[in-house]
């Protein structure tokens, strides 16, 4: 079984700890642990998901560079209830683009969070924002509440699909290289083997 890697990450305090620890064992925040993987099926198929809550390391770029360069997909998480965290979510994706685009990367999984909407007289970001931003990205978008678990799974799903569809991509990509190669060389044979005799 194949194992995916995605990366939670976000301002400290949006809640990227309880979504995961609701994911995970699907109670709110009663333990914690940052990494943590769970085997479960989407659309029928059985995946491990392996997930790298940064909780904590926010304010350290340098682990955040590392977590971004060893994950595959990315959950950017903010509060709903907190405007600042929305603008965070920004700076980070810049700091995904600039890091996997120039590894070669091409298309990278995203799923955008904003989290706490059972908190709804505390709202500062708009759930338009949240689609526009998904919209410009083209990634999904959800809004979630790890308290009493609304697309908790939607947002863990939709990362897996993002994963397995690209893994397909870069898959097929591989495939149509190795078949163009082999054309290639066998055309160069044929080439090389066609001679010509003058009497």
């Amino acid at each position: 079984m194949r194992v995916f890697q995605c990366a939670v990450m976000g301002s400290g305090g949006v809640g990227k700890s309880a979504i995961t620890v609701r994911f995970i064992n699907g109670s709110y925040l009663e333990w914690y642990d940052p990494t943590n993987r769970k085997q479960f099926n989407v659309d029928n198929q059985p995946c491990l998901l392996e997930i790298l809550d940064t909780a904590g390391i926010d304010q350290y770029l340098t682990l955040n560079d590392m977590f971004i360069r060893e994950s595959e997909g990315f959950i950017l998480v903010f509060s709903l209830c907190q405007r600042d965290s929305f603008e965070e979510v920004l700076r980070t994706y810049d700091a995904i683009q600039r890091i996997k685009l120039s590894e070669g990367g091409r298309i990278i999984p995203i799923v955008i969070v904003g989290n706490k909407s059972d908190l709804i007289d505390e709202r500062e970001v708009d759930t338009t924002e949240g689609e526009k931003l998904s919209l410009n990205w083209n990634c999904s978008y959800y809004e979630t509440s790890a308290r009493t678990s609304i697309n908790i799974n939607s947002v863990f799903e939709d990362i897996v699909r993002q994963l397995r569809k690209n893994e397909l991509s870069k898959r097929q990509e591989k495939n149509k290289d190795y078949l163009n190669n082999n054309y290639n060389i066998s055309r160069r044979k044929r080439i090389k083997t066609k001679k010509c005799v003058i009497l």
